[in-house]
């Protein structure tokens, strides 16, 4: 090694490679596991400093070593100590380093024919064609997994656990005239899909090898998806009808209020109002949708029993007026008049899921119910009331008593309201 330095920078490259191997190896494993993440910083540390370390002690022993050798009378007084090999010994650890090039030749080889013979298989197996959404089609010889497939073709398709079939977030919607030339889930990949209730036709891209076919591919979890997607709970996620109860509020003379303000004024104390509002909507269970301009929209029941959510809906109407009220009075002076709020709820059957685009994708609803709470909202300010609730969603929420000021009123587009 001393007297050779391709052969040590060769060794020292073959631990790199090994050791960066292993790293890539340990990361996949423990990837998922919550206490790797908390971790990671410390592993990467660990993961750069021990090679280093590493090298730099075997460098500084093979540079007294070479200091050593040099003087000739230690020299021969190193080497007359080992016990040299027969030189019928030495010349077969030649042929033998002789026979492993040949064999890594033959290797080699054997690599460049294979994909003519692939070809060969291709042509006489048939091809897979996948059609994704933006008509982007790709044809692939059949044996490889859907995830292969898009990854070959350039499409990108989230992966967390490298293909393994455990983390789910590879999964698709896969339909076409030949989808019922699909093979049946294996025992492993029928647990991971039930796991979040996926119906027949979503399977896991890394376990899914389509026969030969056409078929159309959708994948459900943006490209970018993280290691925690791998954990949210997916019922929900792949779109059904439920009972829920819908949310709606706006600020009432917040526009004249920003018009005299500085825009960074603004902001800052739109995000007030909109923390303000957003945690007592989570406190009383419910989930934020979207902020629309100084509005908000929450529904309640994702997850749970249309009672339940009406009941939280009318908790969260509550909370948010209490929030308001603690909001103009930490503005003070700073407000010509209080700013006033107007609430809509409504309940009733919604299409609920993840809808959008890439990281634009969230949970929301859509439905008739959607929009007749929206039009109680925007009656408050016609009415000169804060909160409108309809009748429906007070019967749900199994509310006795006089609530408030009961009234009849015509919802544009709506003809039983």
């Amino acid at each position: 090694m001393l007297a050779d330095p391709w052969s040590a920078a060769r060794q020292y490259g073959l631990v790199l490679v090994v050791w960066v191997h292993g790293c890539i190896g340990l990361h996949f494993l423990f990837r998922l596991k919550a206490w790797y993440r908390a971790l990671v910083p410390w592993v990467y540390a660990v993961a750069l400093l021990l090679p280093a370390l590493a090298i730099a002690g075997v460098s500084v022993v093979l540079r007294e070593m070479a200091a050593y050798i040099a003087d000739p009378d230690r020299r021969a007084e190193v080497i007359g100590g080992f016990n040299v090999s027969a030189a019928a010994d030495v010349a077969f650890l030649y042929d033998l380093a002789d026979v492993a090039k040949m064999a890594m030749l033959g290797l080699l080889v054997a690599v460049l024919l294979a994909r003519p013979l692939r070809d060969l298989w291709n042509r006489w197996a048939g091809t897979v064609r996948l059609h994704y959404a933006g008509d982007k089609s790709v044809t692939a010889p059949v044996g490889l997994t859907t995830l292969e497939i898009s990854r070959v073709n350039g499409v990108p398709h989230a992966s967390v656990c490298g293909g393994r079939g455990r983390c789910s977030t590879c999964r698709v919607r896969i339909v076409g005239p030949d989808s019922h030339r699909l093979p049946a889930a294996s025992v492993e990949e029928a647990r991971v899909l039930a796991r979040f209730g996926a119906p027949d036709n979503v399977r896991l891209a890394c376990q899914l090898r389509p026969p030969s076919g056409e078929y159309r591919v959708t994948p459900l979890m943006p490209a970018s998806a993280q290691p925690a997607d791998a954990y949210r709970n997916q019922s929900v996620a792949m779109g059904g009808e439920r009972m829920i109860a819908i949310l709606f509020a706006d600020l009432r003379g917040y526009t004249a209020f920003s018009e005299k303000r500085l825009p960074y004024d603004v902001v800052f104390i739109l995000n007030r109002y909109f923390r303000a509002v957003g945690e007592a909507i989570e406190g009383a269970g419910g989930h934020v949708d979207k902020f629309i301009g100084d509005g908000v929209m929450a529904i309640f029941g994702a997850r749970g029993d249309g009672p339940t959510a009406a009941r939280q809906a009318l908790d969260a109407a509550r909370r948010i007026a209490h929030a308001l009220d603690a909001f103009n009075a930490a503005l003070g002076d700073e407000l010509a008049e209080p700013l006033r709020i107007g609430i809509g709820l409504h309940c009733g059957a919604s299409i609920v899921g993840e809808m959008g685009y890439g990281r634009a994708t969230s949970l929301t609803a859509i439905g008739d119910a959607v929009n007749t709470a929206s039009r109680l909202e925007s009656m408050t300010k016609e009415h000169g009331a804060q909160l409108i609730v309809s009748q429906d969603l007070v019967d749900l929420a199994g509310v006795r008593g006089d609530i408030g000021e009961p009234a009849e009123v015509a919802v544009r587009g709506r003809e039983d309201l």
